[in-house]
């Protein structure tokens, strides 16, 4: 029985933290309780969209998939197969099964080698070749074909499209923003005009998926240059009508340079930039080299795990966890080509760091080139298989009210709910194993976004 004295305590409480309880029952309860891919892939427009490309744009997440198993092939000894290939690459890594890590990275290769691709008009759309007058002319109708993708790819109801997808637009920096703008614009009348934003943003449509398309802001270096963005995004969305039926545009954040990190008052500026968002922020994505070339950092040093990197990822995993935004690390510019040598060397290089940064709580990064899907599925699902046993069963103990072994509170359920989903998502665990953890896929969704099950003796402590 709770006395009259504290429920005047407790009422004191309530309305002095009327604004801060939204926050810990929402965006504070459980930052990432969804699907988020382990990796994108960026890939130039004119890769997908000139004419001498003898293959539909579409098949190109199919194509990386099959080219590197054709490569897996070619090295692999006289009768043997792909899948053998890669379980002599996965011993030379020190994956902990390499018969089975090989086995499912061979296979997530032909079912789904891409989870996140972004057709790239920034920095990986250089137009080398293409006369400065003819520029704006091919990154107008590269932009269109762009729309026409995204709608086959966002709208596709079978297999083989990415889960993923959208474009990186040029900066809002004043020699480029123009141009950029107009291919943002371009790709969404397209999208908007085959009804795609309605269904993936209105809250009310039986296809609302507001992740599934992403739109990369790059080089961004001041909140002004979010809000200037959520304002186009607000125009756009009163123009189509799209305000009045809820429907909200979500972007990614690209953090490449130290005043997207910290603000010339001391101040960590990406979480302002979160906030100057307005909800519609789903990522930040943390840009290698430019951010190394900014301090300083020459380019033999330039890397993923150098100091400057791991202390601009550690500011902006705490401001992304706490606003409930995703993190995403880079990209290796080592690319796996060359002598069998050099590919080794670029594999093992891709390995460690993908390991890397799962290893502290990074669960996505870049990759540039199909020879690196190979070691981004190889590290992952390696990654994945090493504990999930151990997560089935603290979990499974955890939701019978088991604590002869482990006692753990719903913090660490809601992680361990997550780690058996994102094991799963990723094809490190099959659907047979993830029901050893003894619980049903919609509890496994429950104990991720609240670590509790309902009517369960743990929710009484």
């Amino acid at each position: 029985m709770i006395s009259p004295l504290s429920r005047r305590a407790a009422d004191l409480a309530a309305a002095r933290l009327t604004a801060t309880d939204p926050k810990v029952t929402g965006e504070w309860s459980s930052p990432l309780s969804w699907r988020q891919p382990i990796h994108t892939v960026y890939i130039p427009a004119s890769t997908f969209f000139l004419d001498a490309t003898p293959h539909p744009p579409h098949t190109l997440p199919q194509r990386w998939g099959q080219q590197i198993v054709d490569v897996l092939q070619e090295r692999a000894e006289e009768s043997a197969t792909a899948t053998d290939a890669a379980r002599d690459l996965a011993e030379s890594l020190g994956v902990e099964d390499p018969q089975r890590g090989a086995s499912l990275a061979v296979d997530k290769l032909l079912r789904e080698p891409i989870e996140d691709v972004r057709i790239d008009f920034e920095d990986g759309f250089t137009q080398r070749g293409v006369p400065s007058e003819r520029r704006d002319e091919q990154e107008s109708d590269f932009a269109a074909q762009a729309a026409d993708l995204l709608v086959d790819w966002l709208l596709d109801d079978g297999t083989g499209a990415p889960p993923f997808c959208g474009i990186r637009f040029k900066s809002f920096d004043p020699l480029v923003r123009e141009r950029g703008i107009d291919t943002l614009i371009t790709v969404l009348t397209g999208l908007h005009e085959r009804g795609v934003l309605q269904a993936l943003y209105r809250p009310d449509s039986p296809r609302f998926d507001p992740r599934a398309l992403r739109l990369t802001f790059p080089k961004v270096q001041d909140t002004s240059q979010v809000e200037a963005l959520v304002e186009i995004l607000q125009m756009l969305e009163a123009e189509w009508g799209l305000d009045a039926q809820g429907a909200q545009i979500r972007f990614e954040i690209q953090v490449e340079t130290p005043q997207a990190v910290i603000g010339d008052d001391g101040l960590i500026e990406a979480a302002r930039m979160i906030k100057a968002a307005q909800g519609r922020c789903l990522s930040l994505h943390y840009g290698t080299y430019d951010y190394s070339a900014f301090l300083g950092v020459d380019p033999a040093q330039q890397s993923m795990e150098h100091p400057v990197a791991d202390t601009a990822k550690g500011l902006l995993q705490v401001v992304a966890r706490s606003h409930g935004v995703e993190l995403s690390d880079g990209s290796t510019n080592r690319i796996p080509v060359g002598s069998s040598a050099a590919m080794e060397q670029a594999w093992a290089l891709h390995y460690r760091l993908v390991t890397r940064h799962l290893t502290r709580g990074i669960r996505q990064g870049w990759d540039l080139h199909p020879h690196q899907l190979i070691t981004r599925h190889l590290a992952t699902i390696a990654y994945f298989r090493r504990d999930w046993e151990l997560s089935a069963r603290r979990l499974k103990a955890y939701v019978a009210g088991d604590t002869s072994e482990w006692m753990d509170e719903p913090a660490t359920a809601k992680m361990l709910a997550s780690f058996l989903r994102r094991a799963h998502a990723c094809g490190a665990i099959t659907d047979a194993e993830v029901c050893t953890a003894g619980v049903t896929a919609g509890q496994l969704v429950q104990l991720e976004a609240t670590g509790r099950l309902t009517d369960h003796p743990t929710d009484q402590e």
